[in-house]
């Protein structure tokens, strides 16, 4: 939820939202709205006053003028539920508008939509086209079964079989321990969460529509271990001294990929059900910007050391998402497209989604709300296809990262099942 007084009074914060396309008519109609209900706070306030004072009145006036006096704090008692159930409602309509509003963009995003990002910089060489994509790859190891998965579930599901899971807890186990070396808390969270979790998090209204809802029991299941992350401090107010507080989360995800109709139909790379290794930092508002370098730098660092080639870029305002102030997407060398593809990302979201929570840090100067920050450490699907078409053999085995391999019992080739 954006931050109401300061789209009032802060131009470039006002443009940052109309970078993400915001419409300014929209802007102005919710300041109208938020400036109404502030009216009516006040009117309600001195009604309050005045029937408090009323009330007293009562006990202490003559029998001959407690009748009269009764009447008046009933008129104004009548008066202030009037008036409050008109600031409800006013209330009501200032919290549904804004919460189509997304967080203004950075002012060092690019203008722009989807391909307007901005390059950071490129790591590694681009390795060649393989005889075969990552699909072919696991289904000729027999590793990777989508054909039965079908079967069963439909379309984007797959079984992961034989050393392909070896490997995909390796890459868990490897992330984990680096990570608890950079102070992440380690969380395994809920994949269930109630409507107002969503909402607080920052993925609704916006992405209603790629989440799977369980109708009946009124919960819904998660895209990401960040909604439960952004949960623990939920209604809570963190010490200065204790911040940034890491946490790295591990959960199964699941996404309706609604809108990708005909794309990425094969493999790993597009999946309703999927499992990652997930960031969340919640840091000073005044530290944010650094601790999303932080972010970024050990993403990096995690694909410089499974030897994949992969890019930085900067989000265009247009492509952010509502919750995003500014994201980084790394971007692994996909051999058999000839092309750089999204496998992790890491965002700021300031004060938008911990200013819903009311998740805020106790100051010097006061208590002020906090920021909040993700960034996918692995995304096991994306990873693992990364690692089947950059890291394959001359025998059709694919080499097993060497920083991966001591979490993986040592072994060093993914070998087809028998």
């Amino acid at each position: 939820m954006i931050d109401l007084r300061r789209l009032n009074d802060d131009a470039d914060y006002r443009a940052g939202a109309i970078r993400k396309g915001a419409d300014p008519s929209v802007l102005d109609a919710v300041l109208e709205a938020e400036a109404s209900r502030r009216s009516q706070m006040t009117a309600v306030e001195e009604v309050r006053a005045a029937a408090n004072a009323a009330s007293k009145e009562i006990g202490r006036a003559d029998p001959s003028e407690r009748d009269a006096k009764i009447a008046a704090a009933g008129e104004l008692k009548a008066e202030l539920t009037a008036l409050e159930a008109g600031l409800a409602e006013a209330q009501a309509n200032v919290d549904a508008s804004v919460l189509e509003i997304p967080n203004p963009a950075h002012e060092s995003v690019p203008d722009g939509g989807e391909d307007a990002f901005r390059v950071e910089h490129e790591v590694g060489e681009q390795t060649p086209a393989p005889a075969q994509d990552h699909a072919a790859i696991g289904e000729s190891l027999g590793i990777v079964d989508t054909e039965r998965a079908v079967r069963m579930s439909g379309s984007r599901f797959a079984y992961i079989l034989g050393d392909a899971v070896r490997l995909q807890f390796g890459l868990v186990q490897y992330a984990m321990n680096k990570l608890l070396g950079h102070g992440f808390i380690p969380a395994v969270v809920p994949v269930l969460v109630r409507e107002d979790m969503m909402v607080d998090s920052g993925f609704f209204p916006t992405d209603r529509d790629q989440v799977y809802e369980l109708e009946k029991d009124e919960l819904f299941l998660v895209g990401t271990s960040e909604v439960g992350l952004a949960g623990i401090h939920r209604g809570e107010r963190l010490d200065e001294d204790k911040l940034p507080r890491r946490y790295v989360g591990y959960s199964s995800c699941f996404r309706r990929e609604a809108g990708t109709y005909g794309k990425d139909t094969s493999g790993l790379f597009r999946l309703h059900q999927f499992d990652k290794v997930e960031m969340f930092s919640y840091a000073h508002p005044d530290a944010s910007w650094d601790e999303l370098e932080v972010l970024r730098t050990l993403e990096e660092e995690i694909f410089t050391e499974l030897e994949i080639p992969y890019r930085v870029i900067t989000v265009a305002a247009g492509d952010l998402g509502g919750a995003a102030a500014k994201k980084y997407d790394i971007e692994a060398w996909i051999p058999s497209q000839q092309a750089y593809r999204e496998v992790t990302s890491c965002s700021n979201y300031t004060d938008y989604s911990a200013r819903r929570m009311g998740s805020r840090v106790k100051t010097e100067s006061g208590t002020t709300v906090l920021h909040t920050l993700n960034g996918t450490a692995v995304a096991l699907g994306r990873t693992m296809l990364s690692i089947f078409e950059n890291h394959l053999q001359a025998d059709g085995t694919v080499a097993v990262p060497a920083v991966v391999r001591p979490f993986c019992g040592g072994l060093e080739a993914l070998g087809p099942v028998d």
